[in-house]
Parts: C-alpha cells; structure tokens; sequence
C-alpha cells in the first residue's frame, strides 16, 4: 500500500488542502475530492501517478463541506461509489440545500471557490454507518463516527502491516506541513465543544499511529496534536464568549437574535487579532498565516462558536 498527498491547489495556494490517493494491492482509492474549483489539479497529480478517473472505483468522504466533498458528484458520474456518512448522503444526490446554505455565507464567490458542485446518481452514493466497513483497492476502510466539527463526519481507519492510520478530515483540527500549530476549524451549525472533546478522547483510543487530516499531511505525534486542540477549543469557547458579553453587555447565550452587525464585526477584528497573536507567537510567516486562514477561514469560526454558545444557553 502506498499513500499519496495530491495537492488541490486550493485557490491557487500549494499544501492547504489535500486529496489522498492510496494506491492498495487491487488498485487505487481516493479520501476526499475536493472542490469542483480544483478538479483539474486534482486530475493532474492523479495523471502524475498514472492513473485516469475511470481508474478510480471508490472515493471515501470524511464529510460533506465543499472543500472536501464539493466534486463528489463529479466523481460519482463517472463511476466512482461515493461512501460518506448517511447524514450527508442525501446532499449529495441532490445537492440543492448544501448549495442554498452555501450562498448565504459565499454570494457570487461561490463559483469562484468552489466551482460546479454536480448531483451524484443515487446508485453511486453508499450511506455509512459508525462502524461500517468498505473494501476498496484490496484494503478495507472503518468508519468511526466523529462529530464536533460536523454531525455527519467519519474519520476512516485503515489497517495494513504498518499499523493503523486515520484520515481524520477535520475531526482532528488543521496542521499545515512544517509547522507545529494545530487551529481549530468551528463552523456553524454544528461545531459543538462538548461532542468535539468526546470526539478527540475517541481519536486518542482510536490506536492509529498516524493522522492525515485534510488540512494538510501525516501528523504522527498524536497525543501532542489532539491536546494542543483540545486546549485550543476551550480557549477559543471561552473568548469569543468573553468578547461577545463585553461587546454586548449580555452573553451569547442570552441573545435570542443573531449579533448586531456592529458587534458581530469588531468580534471578529478581536478573535483575528488573538489568532494572529497565537501566530506570531510561533513565528509564522505571512504566507504561513494565510494558508491558515484559507483552509480555516476564521469568520466561520466565530459565527460556529457564538451559535454553539446561544444554543447551549437555550
């Protein structure tokens, strides 16, 4: 079994988000697909290790959000059997109601970001359960449910004679190649801090010996990444909570309406400004900081956090 990291060139950054291609002893698998914008990237580095689409019989998906999922029916259409958490599945097949969300948060960027989003051809999608087992290119996948960052996510564990390893999506943060800061990627509607931990001591126990989590390549020290976002998800919970009530004069929770503009704006000037301490604090380059920012961009955060907090308050 071989692995390999197809950059998607996402927005035309290199090593922000990543496409796994494992090549196992029947042929080749694929772990996400990325968004419709980055498919002839994709097809690219595939052509790069001499395969075609028609080569590819199974694409496994940790969820459903565009940059992970969003060339799924692309994929389906030409063959591929699209295995994805069941939750998600129906957006897949008709994609209407991911795309109708989607523009609310991306107007006419959309297209640009993530390009034609297809359906999938009902046959070709195969709803997965926690605990459900695929077998693909000679090699066979678990799924392990992990929500916090998305109800509807699987992490897919893959064993071989090198141990066990982990395609985590984002259940497991972000880490960009050479660099040693995990961020936390929270968005609305369903970051949840409580099912996120739960999620990170089921990863833990998990008895992978390496993670490759979308965003972006091998983790291997395991227990030092999952505690840096551990400690990182409650820091960030409890300042935007502490931000939202001095800027308000109420906590999150108290608010039954969404922020005032005015509030919602200078929270997010503050929660940048406190990532971008935490960066410089690490020394990250400009350029670092912005591959960041593109594969976690952090007004999603803030909105996933505050709607947590209201939520959790109610």
């Amino acid at each position: 079994m071989t692995i390999h990291t197809l950059d998607t060139h996402f927005q035309g950054m290199t090593q922000v988000t990543a496409v796994y291609l494992i090549v196992g002893p029947d042929g080749p698998v694929l772990i996400e697909t990325g968004p419709g914008s980055t498919l002839p990237a994709v097809l690219d580095a595939l052509a790069g290790h001499g395969f075609r689409p028609a080569d590819i019989g199974h694409v496994l998906l940790t969820h459903i959000h565009l940059d992970h999922a969003g060339a799924a029916g692309w994929w389906a259409q030409q063959g591929a059997q699209i295995h994805v958490h069941h939750v998600g599945a129906p957006h897949l097949i008709d994609p209407s109601k991911l795309l109708a969300s989607a523009t609310r948060i991306y107007g006419d960027r959309m297209d640009t970001l993530w390009g034609e989003i297809l359906p999938a051809p009902a046959e070709r999608v195969s709803p997965a359960y926690d605990g459900d087992t695929v077998a693909a290119g000679g090699l066979r996948f678990t799924a392990l449910d992990t929500p916090g960052h998305a109800y509807h996510h699987h992490t897919w564990l893959l064993d071989d004679d090198g141990g066990r390893i982990a395609f985590t999506g984002d259940a497991a943060g972000v880490r960009l190649p050479h660099v040693d800061v995990v961020d936390l990627p929270a968005p609305p509607p369903e970051f949840h801090m409580e099912t996120w931990l739960a999620t990170l001591d089921k990863l833990e126990g998990a008895g992978a010996s390496a993670f490759y989590p979308t965003h972006f390549g091998r983790v291997d020290d395991i227990r030092g990444h999952l505690g840096e976002l551990r400690a990182l998800m409650i820091d960030a919970v409890a300042f935007v909570a502490q931000r939202v009530e001095a800027l308000s004069g109420g906590s999150a929770a108290e608010k039954g309406a969404p922020l005032p503009p005015d509030v919602r704006a200078r929270l997010l000037d503050d929660y940048i400004g406190w990532n971008r301490e935490r960066a410089a604090a690490q020394h990250l380059s400009p350029t670092v900081i912005e591959s960041y920012e593109l594969a976690n961009p952090l007004f999603m955060s803030v909105d996933g956090i505050v709607r947590y907090l209201r939520k959790k308050g109610g």
